[in-house]
């Protein structure tokens, strides 16, 4: 099943963060691979033409993340979004990361 038609489970810790190997395989699943960060958080840049439309982009993103529970840190800017995902509960990865990137990377 590809990870875009997965739905984030909630995590309220107890679930062991990724390994590297784990990482590497969800990650290659992704259509533009994301940058990993330390074997703990995964991040990509978003670039828009002007900021409307990178707020319509955030908005999108903000409804996609209260559907599947799991919320990305953002930081916004005139034409760029750069997004940050990791598991809080796991101070790492889970597959719930490489999913609603999966979703971000659709919209």
């Amino acid at each position: 099943m590809k990870l875009s038609d997965k739905k984030c489970v909630p995590c309220e810790g107890g679930v062991k963060k990724l390994n590297s190997t784990e990482i590497e395989k969800f990650n290659s699943q992704l259509v533009n691979p994301w940058q990993v960060q330390d074997g703990l958080k995964i991040s990509k840049e978003f670039l828009f033409k002007d900021f409307i439309q990178t707020m319509k982009f955030v908005n999108k993103i903000a409804i996609l993340a209260e559907e599947e529970g799991h919320h990305p840190v953002m930081h916004v800017y005139y034409s760029k979004v750069m997004i940050e995902l990791w598991t809080h509960a796991i101070l790492g990865l889970s597959e719930n990361d490489f999913i609603l990137a999966s979703k971000i990377d659709n919209l």
